[in-house]
């Protein structure tokens, strides 16, 4: 039992941050697609919503693949306050903001934050990590620093 309970564990979020806010089934047997909203812990007025998809228990009994999650995601970061930029990362490999396990042990969700000092740009990307070959599959977006409306004539 408490090796069931352990699996279970591995399965959640590695950070507390993300909220689910949306949880669509897309099939009869239980496959769904979780949106989660993630705000940046160190940008103040901006939050990510990362989509991805959760296998049910019944895809992963029939298919055998019983521990793992597929590393499709998408995601859409914006202004949602003021923004405050606090001590983050400028180097060109940016900061990790957010990691989810998507299987047992080897494969996670990450989003990962990039300044663009140059065009001040905020660049949010979303990709898995595996264990081998890495993975093709990725997202991105952007929030820019300017002030819009100082702009206006």
């Amino acid at each position: 039992m408490r090796l069931i309970a352990a699996l279970a564990l591995s399965l959640l979020p590695l950070t507390a941050t993300a909220e689910e806010i949306g949880r669509v089934g897309v099939d009869w047997v239980g496959n769904d697609i979780i949106i989660d909203a993630i705000p940046d812990p160190k940008v103040q007025g901006v939050t990510c919503h990362i989509s991805y998809f959760e296998r049910s228990m019944w895809d992963r009994l029939s298919k055998g693949n019983w521990f793992e999650d597929p590393s499709n995601a998408s995601i859409a970061c914006r202004q949602t306050g003021p923004i405050t930029i606090g001590d983050i990362d400028t180097s060109e490999s940016g900061e990790e903001v957010f990691s989810a396990s998507r299987s047992l042990v080897f494969k996670s969700l990450n989003v990962t934050r990039i300044f663009d000092q140059k065009n001040q740009v905020l660049v949010y990307l979303t990709h898995a990590t595996e264990l081998s070959d890495g993975s093709a599959k990725m997202s991105i977006s952007t929030v820019p620093l300017f002030n819009q409306a100082a702009k206006a004539p």
